[in-house]
Formats: structure tokens, C-alpha cells, sequence
């Protein structure tokens, strides 16, 4: 199976059932070269509706969540017209209704709960995927393509952080071999659910939002794929978001450290941990747009073969919120405070998406997406209690009108000059820094800005490193 390729398509791709049709097209070509397996997302905006009718749930409202019901149903019973042969329209719209009856017997159990626990919600939400493997298997069935819906929690096993789980790689090997080689053995495309996976003792999990890539990299991983080719909306990996800056370009190969540094802070082609399964094995990956399949897309490689002095793009963030924290006393040392800070964040599952300290004051700073700031102003008052009560730490700083400006490229390594232009390029637009973060790799500048500022920064940055002549 050295040749094996998977297949991901993302919520929009597999968004309607036109778009189900081109995904069936995409997949029917390179299956009658190779083998296949597909991994799909569910119909985008299907996972924001399913959460929706669990917070009803919660909430006891039951009028919300009937409305939500029907909707979900009308979205994929609409879906199917055109995806499979009329004589199967009625088992088709059956096989919807089982799967959506899975699902409200689990939001009914939220309602009586008067909660929504982790674990529920994660079994909840996967129901999107699972509507959508079975959409598009049938499909390659009615084309005459053999294919199976397979539900990756009997696949992909993971530890028991439910809403964001990881995998088990030895585990899910085990299972992948166990499950989808045979299919693959016997000519069937396996259409396989992104995002959701299991404990090794069966509890459903997810990957966290966006997981569907992540499934991918990870089934590519332990089968040994030849490729990955990740389906979106877009052309592929883009110098800037060109809804800020008209004049981004597509980038025809990047490195796995580029890619995965631009998608932690804020480009939204891929999960940020997609690569990590694939780096050991060198495994190439292709982002593509399904609604442009005849333009190339970006390569994303372990590294380049020519040397690209300076940065390669420019990303941000700004639906994201600063904070400080700061000894208030010689008694305790900065180094405590940050230690005891960080490890409450890290139990409180939080990514930080940049940080910044100050060696005479002792105090720091970082960066946590809005939504999580909750939780984690929670987490750290609790883990610090005893030394906020005594005054020996001042209070939480929180400022959330700021934005992360990213600036990526393996070049910017031993290159200098990068920092002072990009910081220069940020001052000419008068937007205040107010911290900077740059690991030891170099590969990486990150940038905090007040928020009215982020989209100047980007594009004077942008045009600075000269990134439309790439």
C-alpha cells in the first residue's frame, strides 16, 4: 500500500450536495489509480448548529432545540437529491433519521441533566461527520465506486481529554491495520469521520475544532500514505490573508515548521497539529481548493530545496486577549509566579499563543484566544489564591483589545536586519507595539499590537518583506 493516498475534505467541501459531488469527482479519479482513503468533515456550519442544540438542551429549552432538529434533517435530507439513485431516496433519508436519532437521544439526556458533560457532547457533536461519511459514501456507491462510512471512533484512539483529545499513536496503528487495510485490500474507499475518535476503553472523543486535518495526518501517518491532499476553500498556503492584503500570494512549497507555526497563529489552513504525525516519516502534504481542483495548491515538505532568505508570510490573530501578571513583593520571585501561572493554564487545556517577560520587574505577559480567557483567568486565581490574598502578587492584567501579528519563515534563521525592518515597517503605521515574543529558532517573530492597529501591521509588513514577489 506504499502508493495509498487520503483524501480530507473540509466543511465546505462537502458543504451541500453539489459540493458532495465534486468531493465523489476527486475521489473517483485517483481512486481508479491508487487506493483511497477519505476523511470528511461534517457540512460546514453543521458542528456550530450541534452545539447550539446541546446549549438549548442545557438550557431546557425545548422549542430551540426542535428547531434545531428539523434544520439539521432539512440540511441533509436536502443534501441527498442528486447524491444517490431516487429508488434510494427513502433509505437514505431513514439512515439520516438513525443517525439524528443517536444524536437527540443524547441532547435529551443534556436536558435532564441540566448540564452538558464533556464526554456527551463530544458523542453529540461527531453525529456531523457521521451524516457526512455516510452522504458521500453512498454517493461513490451510486457511481458505482465500492466505499464504506467508517465511524473513526472505532479507529483513531485517544487519551480521555474529552474536546480535545490526542492520539494514541501505537493504538490507533494497531486499529487502522485491523479495520481499514482489508477494505483497502479489497479495492473500497473508506470514507472515514474527521475530528472524533475514542478512548481505548470506548468513550467517545474529539480532536478539538478544526480536528478533521489532525484525523487526517494521523490515519496518513500510521498507514504509511504516500500523500496527504487537504481540500479546502483556498488556493492553498498564502503569503497573507488577502482579505487584508489584495495582493498575497500563493506560496508553491513550504516547510512543516512554516506551515505549522502560520496555523498555530491564526492561518486557518490547517489544524495547528496536523504535520506532527507525518514529520517522522517525511510524508508530503497538499493543500488544495475543491473549488478551484486545476490550480496546484501549496507543498508543504520537511524542508526546501533552495534557501529563502528573510520571512515567507505574515499572519495574525485578533480575537485574542493579553495578560499580566506581576510579583508585588521581594518575598516571592517572578520565576515562582510564572511556573505556578503556566502549569494552572496548562491543566486548564489552554494553548498560549505567545508570551513575554521582563528580567528586572520579573512580570510577563501572554496571549490566550478570547474564549478561553474565561477558564484561564479561573485556573490561574485559583492555582495563585494564597499569594494573591497575602499581596504578594498583583492583580490579573487583562486587556483584550489587542491582536497577534505573526511574521514566518525558516529564512528569517541567522538572516539579520528581519526584526529591526518589521518593527520599523509596524512604527511607520504608528501602531504601538506592546510585546514581542521570538523563539531560538528564529523561524518565528510574534507581535502584539493594539487591535485597531492589526490589519495596518500586516500589511506594512507584508509590504516590507516584500512577500507579492515571492
Amino acid at each position: 500500500m506504499n502508493d495509498l493516498l487520503v483524501m480530507k475534505f473540509g466543511g465546505t467541501s462537502v458543504g451541500s450536495g453539489e459540493r458532495m459531488k465534486v468531493a465523489g469527482d476527486l475521489i473517483a479519479a485517483q481512486a481508479q489509480t491508487r487506493p483511497v482513503v477519505a476523511v470528511v468533515s461534517a457540512m460546514s456550519k453543521i458542528t456550530d448548529l450541534l452545539l447550539e442544540i446541546t446549549r438549548h438542551a442545557e438550557a431546557g429549552d425545548g422549542p430551540g432545540m426542535s428547531r434545531g432538529m428539523r434544520e439539521l434533517e432539512s440540511r441533509h435530507v436536502d443534501a441527498v437529491w442528486g447524491l444517490v439513485p431516487p429508488r434510494q431516496f427513502e433509505w437514505m433519508r431513514a439512515q439520516i433519521g438513525e443517525l439524528i436519532g443517536e444524536f437527540g437521544r443524547i441532547v435529551n439526556g443534556i436536558q435532564m441533566l441540566g448540564h452538558r458533560p464533556p464526554r456527551a457532547v463530544d458523542e453529540a457533536i461527531a453525529v456531523g461527520e457521521r451524516l457526512s461519511a455516510l452522504l458521500v459514501s453512498e454517493h461513490l456507491k451510486g457511481r458505482g465506486i465500492e466505499a464504506e462510512a467508517v465511524n473513526a471512533a472505532g479507529v483513531i484512539v485517544t487519551d480521555a481529554v474529552f474536546n480535545n483529545a490526542s492520539p494514541i499513536l501505537p493504538a490507533t496503528k494497531e486499529k487502522a491495520e485491523a479495520v481499514l487495510r482489508p477494505l483497502l485490500a479489497k479495492g473500497v474507499v473508506p470514507v472515514v469521520t474527521g475530528f472524533n475518535g475514542a478512548t481505548a476503553d470506548g468513550r467517545p472523543t474529539t480532536l478539538g475544532r478544526g480536528g478533521s486535518d489532525f484525523s487526517a495526518s494521523i490515519l496518513a501517518g500510521v498507514l504509511d500514505a504516500r500523500e496527504l491532499w487537504i481540500w479546502t476553500d483556498v488556493d492553498g498556503i498564502m503569503t497573507a490573508d488577502p482579505r487584508l492584503v489584495p495582493d498575497a500570494q500563493v506560496l508553491e512549497e513550504v516547510t512543516y515548521a512554516e506551515a505549522a507555526e502560520l496555523a498555530y497563529a491564526g492561518a486557518k489552513v490547517l489544524h495547528p497539529r496536523t504535520l506532527a504525525p507525518l514529520v517522522d516519516k517525511s510524508i508530503p502534504v497538499w493543500s488544495k481548493n475543491s473549488f478551484a481542483p486545476q490550480k496546484p495548491g501549496t507543498r508543504i515538505v520537511p524542508k526546501l530545496g533552495v534557501g529563502n532568505p528573510g520571512a515567507r508570510a505574515v499572519t495574525s490573530m485578533a480575537n485574542v486577549a493579553l495578560i499580566s501578571l506581576e510579583p508585588a513583593s521581594s518575598l516571592i520571585g517572578g520565576v515562582h509566579v510564572m511556573s505556578r501561572a503556566l502549569e494552572a493554564v496548562d491543566r486548564a487545556n489552554v494553548e498560549i499563543l505567545a508570551i513575554s517577560s521582563s528580567s528586572y520587574r520579573q512580570s510577563f505577559c501572554f496571549l490566550v484566544r478570547k474564549e478561553e480567557l474565561e477558564k484561564t483567568i479561573e485556573a490561574i486565581e485559583s492555582a495563585l489564591a494564597l499569594e494573591m490574598a497575602h499581596g504578594y502578587v498583583s492583580p490579573i492584567g487583562v486587556d483584550p483589545d489587542v491582536g497577534l501579528l505573526a511574521v514566518v519563515g525558516e529564512g528569517m534563521r541567522g538572516f539579520s536586519g528581519v526584526a529591526g525592518r518589521i518593527f520599523t515597517a509596524i512604527s511607520r503605521e504608528n501602531v504601538n507595539i506592546i510585546a514581542i515574543a521570538q523563539g531560538s529558532s528564529e523561524l518565528t517573530i510574534s507581535i502584539v499590537v493594539r487591535r485597531d492597529g492589526l490589519e495596518k501591521a500586516v500589511r506594512a509588513v507584508h509590504a516590507e518583506c516584500r512577500l507579492s514577489a515571492l
